[in-house]
C-alpha cells in the first residue's frame, strides 16, 4: 500500500491557495489541506496522514479521520518532523511505500535514511492540479454522457418527468 504523510503546516506555508487562507484563518486552510488530501487518496487509492504541529493547537495530542485522511495534532513537545519519522520508521515495510511530502531539507533527507521517499511541496502541488483536473474531465465526460430522450421534450416537461422519476410532486 502506498502511504503519503504530509506535513501540514509546512504544506500549508508552501501553496499559494492555503498561504492566502492561513492569512485570514489557519484553521480555513487546515480544512482545505485536508479536503484536498480528501480528493488525492480517493482518486490515488494511497493511504493519507497529515501531522501538524502541536504548537499551533494547545493540548494533549489528537488524532481523528476527516474524510478517511488520518490528522495528527502532536503532543505539545513533539514537532510534526519527528512524528514523521517515527510514522516512517513504523509504517515502511516489504508492504508499504512510505512517502513524506515536505519541502524541509533536513526531513527529507531524514526520512530518505528510513527507506521513505521524498516529495517536494511544490511536486504534490502539481499531482494535486493534475488529479483535480482528471476529475473535472471525468465529471464533465459523465455529464455528457447521460442518457437523453429518444423523443424531443421541452425543457419544463423534462422536469416534471425528472420529478416524477424521483417520487417528487
Amino acid at each position: 500500500m502506498d502511504i503519503l504523510l504530509v506535513d501540514g503546516y509546512n504544506i500549508i506555508g508552501a501553496w499559494p491557495e492555503l498561504i492566502e487562507l492561513k492569512k485570514k484563518d489557519l484553521a480555513s486552510a487546515r480544512d482545505r489541506l485536508i479536503e484536498l488530501m480528501a480528493e488525492y487518496q480517493g482518486f490515488t487509492g494511497s493511504r493519507v496522514i497529515v501531522v501538524f504541529d502541536a504548537h499551533y493547537v494547545k493540548g494533549t495530542e489528537k488524532k481523528y479521520k476527516n474524510s478517511k485522511v488520518e490528522v495528527i495534532f502532536t503532543k505539545e513537545n513533539e514537532s510534526a518532523d519527528e512524528r514523521i519519522e517515527k510514522l516512517a520508521i513504523e509504517l515502511n515495510n516489504i508492504q508499504n511505500q512510505v512517502s513524506v511530502a515536505t519541502s524541509d531539507f533536513t526531513e527529507q533527507w531524514a526520512v530518505f535514511g528510513q527507506g521513505a521517499l521524498r516529495l517536494s511541496a511544490r511536486e504534490l502541488l502539481t499531482e494535486v492540479e493534475i488529479i483535480t483536473q482528471s476529475i473535472h474531465h471525468s465529471v464533465k465526460h459523465y455529464q455528457e454522457k447521460k442518457v437523453y430522450s429518444k423523443i424531443p421534450l421541452t425543457k419544463e416537461m423534462a422536469e416534471v418527468f425528472e420529478k416524477w422519476r424521483r417520487g417528487k410532486k
